[in-house]
Formats: structure tokens, C-alpha cells, sequence
């Protein structure tokens, strides 16, 4: 019964507000002040702190990443228990119990999450698919639903593992929840990509 150990483990290491805890410390500011109020790396890099958010982003995705790593690889936890652990640190950043229950978008432990269960493959495919997002679509979101249809394919392609398609699923639909305003608006292209389809409009 480590399993459920794990489960609590991850989540309270997903908890952990480091973006915020950092932007206090050495920017001395709330983070949750910048860009769309979460405390999440993104607005450490907004507030100005270039290096801090480096270090927030890496901590944000290695909490997730090392216990479900460890549990996946070296206990060779399998099946739901699996799934729980690697939902657990997500739940936990989204749903942190130092925040009273309102974390960040949980994108960071996400990238931690594939990390830990399937090292560079799954998490290549959701930073190239994220990043070409972004350099098309105006809306956030949007990039990142086009990163998770990339960690999908993936998967089906090379890793069609129950245990990750179940995993896939409940961060998809973690997503969705904490990016739902920005889905609710029509993903547009970039600037200098939509003045290339203006002749096609007319």
C-alpha cells in the first residue's frame, strides 16, 4: 500500500508555491500582481526576474517529476495506483493547500509529470507542440491544448501504455479547467501570420 504514501507525497510536493515563495523572497514582490494573477514561473519572468524564473520554473516541474519518476521507475507502480501519483503533484500545484486551495495553472508539473514517467519522449513532443503554439496563437490556452494533442500522438504512436493514456486523460481534463477562459475565446493567429491569410478572407 506505498501507493497511497506516494499519492500524498506528490500532492503536497505539488503544493508547494515556489514561484511565489521565490518572487517574495529575492524579488520582493506577489507575483500573483503580474500577467493573469497566478502564482505560477511565467509571472516570476514578469516581474522581471529573469533567473528566478528559470529556478521557479525548474522547481515547479521537478516536484512533480521526481516522485512520480521514482514511483514509476524504481517501485515499478503500475495501473490506477500509477495514475493517482501522477495526477497527485498536478491536483496539488492547482489545488495548493498553502494557497487556500488556489494554485497556478499546473502546466509546470505537468511537463514534470511526463517527465517522470516517460523521461524526454512525452515531454519533447509537449514543449515543440506548446512552443509552436505560441509562435502561432495569440491565446495561451490554445498552445497548450496543441501541446497535449502533440503528447497524445506520442503516445498512440510509440508508448500506447494504458497507464499514460489514463494519465493523459486526467491532466487533459485538469487543463482544460484551469485554461477555461481562455478556450472560451477563438484562438487567433499571430500577427505576422493572419496578414498572410488577409487576401484569402476578402
Amino acid at each position: 500500500m506505498i501507493w497511497i504514501l506516494f499519492v500524498f507525497i506528490a500532492f503536497l510536493l505539488g503544493s508547494l508555491p515556489f514561484s511565489l515563495w521565490l518572487g517574495k523572497l529575492a524579488l520582493k514582490v506577489d507575483v500573483r500582481r503580474y500577467g493573469d494573477s497566478n502564482p505560477g514561473a511565467a509571472n516570476v519572468f514578469r516581474a522581471g526576474g529573469k533567473a528566478i524564473g528559470l529556478l521557479a520554473l525548474i522547481l515547479d516541474v521537478t516536484k512533480a517529476a521526481l516522485p512520480v519518476g521514482f514511483a514509476y521507475h524504481n517501485l515499478e507502480i503500475r495501473g490506477i495506483p500509477m495514475v493517482l501519483i501522477a495526477l497527485a503533484p498536478v491536483l496539488g500545484h492547482v489545488f495548493s493547500p498553502f494557497l487556500r486551495f488556489r494554485g497556478g495553472k499546473g502546466l509546470a508539473a505537468v511537463l514534470g509529470v511526463w517527465i517522470g514517467l516517460t523521461v524526454w519522449k512525452a515531454s519533447l513532443a509537449a514543449v515543440i507542440g506548446v512552443s509552436i503554439g505560441i509562435a502561432l496563437i495569440t491565446i495561451p490556452g490554445w498552445a497548450v491544448m496543441l501541446g497535449m494533442a502533440c503528447i497524445l500522438v506520442t503516445l498512440l504512436v510509440w508508448m500506447p501504455d494504458p497507464v499514460f493514456l489514463l494519465v493523459w486523460a486526467g491532466v487533459m481534463l485538469i487543463l482544460v479547467w484551469t485554461h477555461r477562459a481562455d478556450l472560451r475565446r477563438r484562438p487567433n493567429l499571430r500577427p505576422w501570420l493572419a496578414k498572410y491569410f488577409k487576401p484569402l478572407r476578402k
